[in-house]
């Protein structure tokens, strides 16, 4: 019992030490009432060293009573009342143009107060940090805006949507934080405003306490995985099985003197295979 104990002890450190920030969870308890870190993302992927956030919350669920509701991975307000929704996307099917759209009409609405005018709504960003460049274009960043089409001017509504590409991991600023974001040890990140938070989280008790849902989802993709290997090593043992009946059903036919195609018709065995299984009975 104790040795069990001991190995799941070591897999659940190993679980913890591998994690990076582009794993959606560890992010969220990165930045988790987080300012600084928050802060040094926004004012990095912004170019805007003056913001300050006031707040930040992770897996913020926005209610929608007439259609499709969202959970934001992570949404900071600074202190001139703009929104910042972060989202950390791995699968390229996770930051689809109309999600970020989705996503911007959702803030509005949610934020616009009854009775508020029009002009009080405040500027929001939808910032999707993914894996790939999605967008194809091989840039660090796309800022993406409205515009007149015939004299192609900014039309400033106060809405943003940023594509940040992981991939462009050079020796800029943004570089820099995205290096952080796959970075597995605090010793190694270039931004310092990660480093004590990412030491508390993987070598402190209180830290791999916080996670426990990290390691539970983990635990259950693993029992997932052993149970697709399993339905697949019972069928595998099936289609074994069936194969050795096939088998020695085409021998019987084959010993009572039917003929070659008789016995592919009836064992449901390959003409090839009942060839070398005759050839192998007048041997």
């Amino acid at each position: 019992m104790q040795t069990t104990e001991v190995g799941q002890n070591s897999e659940i450190k190993q679980v913890i030490g591998s994690l990076c920030m582009m794993n959606n969870r560890f992010m969220n308890f990165m930045l988790d009432d987080n300012k600084k870190a928050a802060q040094v993302f926004l004012r990095v992927i912004l170019g805007d060293d003056k913001i300050k956030v006031r707040n930040v919350r992770i897996q913020s669920f926005i209610q929608n009573i007439y259609g499709h509701s969202s959970q934001l991975d992570i949404l900071a307000q600074d202190s001139k009342g703009r929104y910042f929704n972060v989202e950390v996307q791995r699968s390229d099917e996770g930051a689809p143009a109309r999600r970020a759209r989705f996503y911007s009409s959702i803030l509005d609405t949610h934020f616009l107060q009854p009775g508020k005018l029009y002009e009080e709504l405040p500027d929001t960003y939808v910032i999707f940090i993914t894996e790939n460049d999605v967008l194809h274009d091989n840039l660090a960043l796309y800022n993406i805006r409205r515009r007149i089409d015939e004299n192609a001017k900014c039309f400033e509504d106060g809405s943003h949507i940023i594509y940040v590409n992981s991939q462009r991991r050079d020796d800029t600023a943004l570089g820099k934080l995205m290096q952080d974001l796959y970075c597995t040890e605090p010793k190694n990140l270039h931004y310092h405003e990660f480093a004590e938070r990412m030491e508390f989280l993987k070598y402190s008790k209180e830290g791999e306490e916080k996670m426990t849902d990290v390691i539970e989802e983990y635990a259950a993709r693993k029992a997932e995985a052993l149970a697709k290997e399993a339905v697949k090593e019972a069928a595998k043992k099936a289609e074994e099985k069936e194969q050795a009946n096939r088998i020695e059903l085409a021998q019987g036919l084959l010993a009572d003197g039917m003929s070659i195609e008789f016995t592919v018709r009836h064992s449901k065995l390959t003409e090839a295979e009942v060839r070398e299984l005759a050839s192998k009975l007048s041997a």
